[in-house]
């Protein structure tokens, strides 16, 4: 196992790196305490790290879409999008735009127009579908570009499809559970970045995932495993051919 300490960060990069990004890929990253919780005290950010920081910092460098789930936007008090000077110049530097766009998805656009999430450094983009409150979508269609797929629920194939039509095929998911299960209910996950922070929640706080139960299960293969000096874990798991 690889110590995270010994990597640079373009070492780092290179280990999450793809190797065709002009295929759709989908990559979830999440971080997960020791027995499963997802959040202590409502907040995922309780389990994150200084090393958790910096994974979680390199693989949004490689991103062209970072979607998000309106519910974390909401509950996790979700930053504006934009990205530090030396990740612009790398990314620059790699062919890629400055930033990563926002994507956020909502069935209800239970969003408001002046959350500062809409202040990214890339306009964002609202995903909803066609039965969404007409008037919420106009309200934000001052603040974000709207994409409607799907009649009475977001179709998520056609997401990852509008986005690879507009040439932004590499596609990050940050949450929060209800969208990994739906994305995953979809057979749409190509890829999960795990982090496994060294705490036990102990019972009450849900998992990573979250949705209707099944007993489908997807088989993915461990690609890499790094180690970091405050005892965090990460995995990378893609999905097996």
């Amino acid at each position: 196992m690889r110590g995270l300490e010994e990597l640079s960060d373009e070492e780092l990069i290179a280990l999450y790196e793809v190797e065709d990004r002009s295929a759709p890929h989908l990559r979830a990253n999440f971080v997960s305490s020791l027995d499963g919780a997802v959040e202590i005290d409502g907040k995922s950010k309780a389990l994150s790290s200084d090393s958790d920081s910096r994974v979680f910092s390199m693989v949004r460098r490689l991103a062209d879409v970072v979607l998000v789930g309106a519910g974390t936007i909401r509950e996790e008090g979700y930053n504006p999008l934009k990205l530090s000077k030396a990740a612009r110049e790398w990314r620059t530097a790699a062919g890629l735009a400055e930033n990563p766009t926002l994507a956020i998805v909502s069935s209800r656009l239970e969003l408001s127009p002046v959350n500062p999430v809409f202040q990214s450094a890339v306009r964002p983009i609202v995903v909803t579908h066609e039965a969404s409150p007409a008037d919420r979508r106009e309200a934000l269609g001052e603040v974000a570009d709207l994409i409607v797929l799907g009649a009475g629920e977001v179709d998520l194939q056609a997401v990852v499809d509008e986005f690879a039509a507009r040439e932004m095929p590499q596609i990050l998911c940050e949450g929060g559970p209800h969208l990994l299960g739906a994305l995953t209910e979809a057979d749409l996950v190509d890829e999960l970045c795990l982090a496994l922070a060294p705490l036990l929640a102990g019972p009450g706080a849900g998992r990573i995932t979250a949705g209707l139960p099944t007993t489908l299960t997807r088989q993915m293969k461990l690609r890499t495993t790094l180690q970091a000096e405050d005892d965090y874990l990460f995995f990378r798991y893609t999905r097996e051919a």
